[in-house]
């Protein structure tokens, strides 16, 4: 997979990117996402034989803590916490559409 390929369109199932890639897709340098791995700010991250995988979760998290950061000038934990409550309401907003009226 090229890293551009993870730059747009929707988030894959089942698709894993390596900590390269997830930084290249969210512009940042991989120690950036080492140490909010490190600190737990990046959860959905997997350690398989030495090499970090990252679901299409972790991106859009990513690309928001690293948004949250450059944008607001948010500490790591506040940008974390407001990625938290952004996927909350994205669960809720997916809950709300998937609710058969009739």
């Amino acid at each position: 997979m090229r890293d551009d390929e993870i730059l747009t369109g929707s988030p894959m199932e089942d698709s894993w990117v390596t900590l390269e890639q997830l930084a290249a897709a969210c512009s940042v340098e991989p120690a950036w996402l080492q140490r909010h791995i490190d600190d737990g700010l990046i959860p959905q991250a997997e350690s398989v034989a030495g090499v970090w995988c990252f679901s299409s979760i972790s991106i859009v998290r990513a690309r928001r803590m690293s948004q949250l950061e450059r944008d607001f000038d948010a500490v790591p934990e506040l940008a974390a916490l407001v990625a938290d409550l952004l996927e909350e309401l994205d669960e809720l907003r997916a809950r709300v559409g998937s609710v058969d009226p009739g």
